[in-house]
């Protein structure tokens, strides 16, 4: 993982995000997009797990409705492709495409 995608990864996850973590999901998953798509959907079934509001009467009330729309409008932006990730493959070119180039010897003077 190069240092582009891992300034990516952070600014799409918070700068206290394990690298360790981050590095050994890149090395499995093979794409910055793909970790960090993982990551959020970890963090959203963390919040899916838990209560989505807690309120004490007269004390607290902590609702956690919005985040978990947040959670899921990063996850379908990242999954729809924005914002471009480094590693992103050119979206002109057919990676399982090639060409061929014929050289041709100049004539000599």
């Amino acid at each position: 993982m190069n240092p582009d995608v891992t300034a990516w990864l952070l600014s799409q996850l918070g700068p206290t995000t394990d690298l360790a973590d981050l590095q050994a999901r890149y090395v499995r998953l093979g794409s910055g997009r793909a970790v960090a798509v993982e990551v959020v959907r970890e963090r959203l079934a963390v919040l899916l797990t838990s209560p989505g509001s807690v309120a004490v009467s007269g004390v607290v009330s902590v609702n956690f409705g919005e985040n978990i729309k947040a959670y899921e409008r990063q996850i379908a932006s990242l999954e729809a492709g924005d914002p471009p990730a480094p590693d992103d493959p050119d979206p002109g070119v057919d990676p399982d495409s090639w060409s061929v180039l014929r050289l041709v010897e100049r004539p000599r003077r």
